[in-house]
């Protein structure tokens, strides 16, 4: 009786693995291509992630998410693409531009929703943002960049030439920064650049143009974003205070922005990737803008380092900067 009753037991549990298995055979297979690791990409994937599970998809119980990260390395990414492709994935999210450009270099049919991106036309991935007419849209991280210059003049009045940093290879930089222009030259101030090809470049950069200018601004740049403990240690020694495009590049060693928070903006991926997932057609899906407006970051522990007092204003939005020892 024992022997039978242990048999069914055992039959009973094969039977329930089995089941598991279809079902984890038939769930809904998102692929994630990261195009680098640092924190304003990291939290709209965090973002995009808890979105889904909010709205009953969660990672391994009805949804299987395979996240992978190019580590900023085109070949990286080609392969990443290629994988998600061979698995037939019925989505992908591409976090930034260079992994959105090579995802979709891939396929014309799978459904791919991008964030961390700032211009889908400028970088030939849609026919336009209210009609995307490829199998790809998503959200947009468009900055301030008017705003956060009007910033700059406001903070450093006294101000006269400000330099700009980004990647010469990133196509949403190369926007930002004649945007930055065309509003540093509306102030009657004095525009000048220096450009990077990659992260070996930017210290160098980052002392060039500390002797060359009064303030520093920085776009959403990719190359920066993850190389701003290198800015850190040069300007903090120059005493150049660095407005950057976004929280996550401010609280790694620039001194404050205006900007938009990267964990909303993918949380705002995912609720379109749940539409996509009902059967929406990503094709016509309009690309969208953060829809949480801006906020202010200063970075306290940088403003003492270069002796700025932070205006009582914006003290509450001031936060302490953690140095890696």
């Amino acid at each position: 009786m024992k022997k039978m009753l242990a048999m069914l037991l055992v039959l009973v549990l094969v039977l329930s693995l089995s089941c598991t298995a279809a079902l984890a055979e038939d769930v809904p297979y998102i692929g994630i291509i990261q195009q680098m690791e640092h924190v304003a990409l990291d939290q709209a994937r965090e973002g995009f992630i808890q979105a889904l599970k909010d709205k009953g998809y969660e990672d391994g119980v009805n949804v299987k998410i395979n996240y992978q990260n190019g580590q900023g390395d085109a070949a990286n990414l080609a392969t990443i693409a290629d994988q998600f492709v061979g698995d037939q994935a019925d989505l992908v999210l591409a976090i930034a531009t260079n992994a959105a450009t090579t995802m979709a270099s891939k396929t014309e049919t799978i459904p791919i929703l991008g964030t961390a991106i700032t211009d889908y036309a400028t970088a030939a991935l849609v026919e336009s943002n209210e009609k995307p007419g490829y199998n790809i849209s998503g959200t947009s991280d468009m900055n301030p960049v008017e705003g956060q210059i009007a910033l700059i003049h406001e903070l450093f009045p006294d101000a006269k030439t400000i330099g700009v940093l980004y990647t010469s290879s990133e196509p949403n930089s190369v926007l930002q920064a004649k945007m930055a222009k065309a509003a540093i030259e509306a102030l009657n101030l004095t525009y000048v650049e220096v450009t990077v090809t990659n992260t070996n470049d930017v210290q160098q950069a980052t002392q060039q143009i500390v002797g060359q200018c009064d303030a520093i601004y920085i776009p959403t740049d990719n190359v920066f974003a993850s190389s701003m403990p290198i800015v850190y240690g040069v300007v903090a020694e120059s005493k150049t205070p660095v407005i950057p495009g976004e929280s996550g590049m401010v609280m790694a060693g620039g001194l404050c922005t205006l900007g938009l928070q990267y964990y909303d903006l993918g949380y705002q991926t995912g609720l379109m990737a749940v539409d996509v997932l009902g059967g929406a057609d990503v094709s016509t899906m309009p690309i969208q803008f953060a829809n949480n407006g801006y906020t202010y970051t200063f970075n306290k522990t940088m403003a003492d380092e270069i002796g700025f007092e932070i205006p009582e204003k914006y003290l509450e939005y001031a936060q302490e900067m953690t140095v890696a020892e």
